[in-house]
């Protein structure tokens, strides 16, 4: 696989990724739902590693990784899951689109990183204006979209904190291999939720939109686009991928307008800019201001 087409891969499947949550939860209950998408992309994880040969570690160091990389997968999507049945694709997308700035904020409790400077600090209160914006006109704590805002912040929470944790651990595994370890750690809690919460598998309920999209989320969503943004990750500098989190809830926001009958208001939409703005400064704020900082001096 090219770079190229690797890193397009990612854009592609993590921007249709909050869309497919949505409509796989249309008619199969959420639980049941992630479930069977874990599973689908547990079993073609177990043929990858089988066919292609790939050691699957499980020594101490390893579980480790797998459990990290689990909360990740299990708070983050169960969570989505939880949310996308009142907040819209595009909203998921957008708030998801936060994931660096809270990762960076965990980095400096777990990993003792430095603390945010003042580009960062300013990029903090930028995104998170934008966000509130975003949300003015159809949030409140009180309805079913209040508590579906705080579902999709709390899924990114997790994300956030298990990308911080595997860093913790000093280990180098095979990017299927560490998808096949912490879903073979996740797979289970799914199936335990579903049995609490639900248990039930009513399946002559099910749209064919929604089976689409499960089969489709299993296969692309949970290890295509894992393997394919690790993959990126190696080839290309930091600040390359990071303009991934910067175009999907774009594209996200887009395809949930077209596809989903979403609306985007003037004030989501002025939001979206803002938290895009946050997170442009968050990432490159510091060497602008290092760059302005030089051209001072030099004309003084």
């Amino acid at each position: 696989m090219s770079v190229r087409a690797a890193y397009f891969a990612v854009v592609l499947i993590w921007s249709t990724t909050p869309l497919g949550i949505v409509w796989s939860s249309e008619s199969v209950s959420p639980t049941l739902a992630v479930l069977l998408r874990m599973m689908i992309a547990m079993f073609f994880g177990l043929l990858l590693i089988n066919y292609g040969k790939i050691h699957l570690p499980w020594h101490k160091k390893a579980v480790r990784v797998y459990g990290y990389s689990g909360i990740g997968i299990y708070g983050g999507m169960i969570f989505s899951y939880a949310a996308a049945s009142t907040i819209p694709s595009g909203m998921m997308s957008l708030v998801f689109g936060l994931s660096p700035i809270i990762s960076g904020l965990l980095a400096q409790k777990i990993l003792n990183e430095r603390k945010f400077g003042l580009a960062r600090q300013g990029a903090l209160v930028m995104a998170l204006f934008g966000l509130s914006l975003a949300c003015s006109d159809n949030f409140s704590l009180e309805s079913q979209n209040g508590f579906g805002l705080l579902f999709i912040l709390l899924a990114v929470f997790f994300f956030s904190l298990s990308g911080v944790l595997v860093k913790s651990v000093h280990l180098e595994i095979h990017p299927i291999a560490t998808t096949v370890g912490a879903l073979s750690v996740c797979v289970p809690l799914f199936l335990i939720t579903w049995l609490l919460i639900d248990g039930t598998i009513p399946f002559e309920q099910w749209q064919a939109r929604s089976i689409w999209a499960i089969l489709y989320l299993g296969v692309f969503g949970s290890l295509i686009g894992f393997v394919a943004y690790f993959y990126v990750l190696q080839k290309l500098n930091a600040s390359t991928v990071a303009l991934v989190t910067m175009m999907t809830p774009v594209f996200a926001l887009t395809l949930g307008a077209l596809f989903n009958n979403e609306v985007i208001s003037l004030k989501l939409f002025i939001g979206a800019i803002f938290i895009m703005l946050g997170l442009a400064f968050y990432h490159w704020g510091d060497k602008f201001l290092q760059k302005r900082k030089l051209n001072h001096k030099k004309v003084t």
